[in-house]
């Protein structure tokens, strides 16, 4: 009887051991935290991916799982990706325990968010360097609940004039918003279009609202825009615009 007792009073009180123990629910907070986090060290040219949720996955053998990653995509110069894990992972909580090793696929940024998450960061391409942060499988609990974003303001204004000056047509609505809490308060958010035809040179286009570019190669193209930054990826067929109020740093 004592046992039982004891054993009960651990299930309830004792912080978690394993990953299985903290519900999809529980962890997704944490998630959301860490994404902000990530902002704020990444930079201007940090843009926010939307969440995903894959329910595909097993806790035990008799036990559905579900699976929770966030991400956010950081534009570089080309050959700076590696200097830029390295930079975000110096800026990284301590307790963090972040760190960059040099892999057969380049180089890999590695932390511990807490809660068993884990946030991880690799070269995505050219200029373009994905950070995750991830939930592993885990019991699902009630939902989770996606951070839901204010009306946009200065992010829709300035995707508007991005995409005029690119010449996509009058009215486009942004694809998406995508929010994610700041460590110091307040929160980021981005506002991504869908992708519309590229002129001749985007660059060109793009010359007459921008003062002085924060980002220009042939993959990607930024400029600052008042509070916000906008980021034209140029990797694609289609032009990408999302414009972002990142955190600060």
């Amino acid at each position: 009887m004592l046992l039982a007792a004891l054993t009960w009073t651990s299930v309830r009180n004792d912080p978690p051991t394993v990953r299985e123990q903290r519900t999809l629910t529980e962890a997704g907070p944490v998630v959301d935290r860490a994404v902000g986090v990530l902002v704020a060290a990444a930079g201007d040219t940090a843009v926010l991916t939307p969440p995903e949720v894959d329910r595909g996955c097993r806790v035990t053998p008799f036990a559905d799982g579900a699976e929770l990653s966030r991400g956010v995509d950081v534009f570089v110069a080309a050959g700076g990706e590696a200097t830029l894990l390295e930079r975000v992972a110096d800026r990284l909580p301590a307790d963090w325990r972040a760190g960059v090793r040099v892999t057969s696929d380049g180089p890999r940024l590695r932390a511990d968010a807490g809660d068993f998450v884990t946030v991880s960061g690799g070269v995505a391409g050219d200029g373009r360097v994905r950070l995750m942060v991830d939930t592993g499988c885990r019991p699902v609990g009630d939902r989770y609940d996606v951070p839901a974003p204010d009306a946009a303001g200065a992010e829709a204004d300035a995707l508007g004039e991005a995409l005029r000056a690119l010449g996509a047509p009058a009215g486009q609505a942004p694809e998406r918003v995508v929010t994610a809490p700041c460590p110091g308060g307040g929160a980021a958010r981005s506002v991504r279009s869908a992708g519309v035809p590229a002129p001749a040179s985007p660059a060109a286009a793009l010359a007459p609202v921008t003062r002085l570019p924060v980002l220009d190669d042939p993959q990607a193209y930024a400029y600052r825009r008042g509070p916000v930054t906008v980021v034209a990826d140029l990797s694609g067929d289609l032009v990408v615009v999302s414009v972002t109020t990142g955190c600060p740093a």
